[in-house]
């Protein structure tokens, strides 16, 4: 498969359509980025890599990190997780109140605000330094140290926070959040606050294509098991209100962040991370989506 030659031909196609997405400009420090920015980046299972445009620029990966944030928790925790978090589509946007009430502070799926909130608690009470082990597991996941968290990004999160704020009340008077909101909140800034390049990111989602184990080294990493599990959650929950319509034109397990990011796996072939910091109105990379429904159209590689 000519991976490069399929990456220039989405290139091209990409420079040539107007993109109507908005940047998300509610989180001030996001808004300053270059709203033309465009790279991505493949790695298939036998370790080739292609990338074109700005796959070596970092951005912040934001609700991306919550796949990581996931694996970690279903690692430690095992089943009892699911007693607080469920694993359905949710159909309403990710920082939605009106659904968390009517399911009475149970988040309908790890992938919403509400959800990644409690897989945040979740790990507060089970690492012992969540912020720092949090940036280790990834780190040693992409195979590269020079990964950080940006901490004006987190701090401008707190700053205008106010739904998750609510969220994280709401849930702590339902029972539902056991530490400190203020320590929960903190730490879920932080995890989306952290920035990577394509490469970087696609490094890291590697053992989601492959059974578990980093395509460099065949380390395994998790069990094949939870790559099936959360490869199945992203694949239905991965882009909130949009899962449907993601699953029909790229037919991928995937993962957006309002960064712009767009992170996505075929379970036996590759992962792509692509960015593109325009947003539709779903929240998620209006020319990211196009340029990974071209790649599974030109690969004929998707899941389906």
């Amino acid at each position: 498969m000519d991976f490069q030659n399929i990456l220039n031909i989405i290139h091209k196609d990409c420079n040539r359509i107007e993109n109507h997405g908005k940047i998300a400009n509610y989180i001030p420090e996001l808004a300053k980025v270059d709203p033309d920015k465009f790279g991505m980046f493949l790695l298939t299972n036998e370790n080739e890599s292609y990338e074109i445009g700005d796959s070596q620029e970092k951005f912040s990966i934001q609700s991306i990190s919550k796949v990581i944030s996931l694996t970690i928790a279903a690692e430690l925790v095992g089943q009892d997780l699911w007693k607080r978090v469920e694993v359905e589509p949710s159909g309403t946007p990710f920082n939605s109140l009106t659904e968390l009430e009517r399911d009475k502070g149970i988040p309908r799926n790890p992938f919403i605000n509400a959800g990644a909130i409690i897989i945040a608690d979740v790990l507060l009470s089970v690492l012992d330094d969540p912020i720092n082990d949090f940036l280790t597991f990834i780190r040693k996941l992409a195979g590269d140290d020079d990964i950080y968290y940006n901490e004006k990004v987190a701090e401008s999160e707190k700053d205008y926070g106010y739904r998750n704020t609510a969220l994280v009340n709401y849930m702590k008077a339902l029972g539902n959040i056991e530490n400190d909101i203020d320590d929960v909140l903190n730490f879920y800034y932080h995890q989306c606050a952290i920035e990577m390049t394509c490469e970087q990111l696609a490094r890291t989602f590697s053992i989601f294509a492959n059974a578990g184990k980093k395509i460099s080294s065949k380390k395994q990493v998790i069990s094949a098991k939870s790559v099936k599990r959360i490869n199945a959650i992203m694949q239905t929950c991965g882009f909130y209100d949009e899962a449907g319509e993601f699953a029909y034109r790229v037919g991928l397990p995937g993962k957006s962040g309002v960064g712009g990011g767009i992170v996505a796996v075929h379970p036996t072939a590759y992962v792509v991370a692509v960015w593109s910091p325009k947003l539709n109105e779903k929240g998620n990379s209006n020319l990211g989506i196009h340029a990974l429904e071209d790649l599974t159209n030109l690969s004929g590689l998707s899941v389906f």
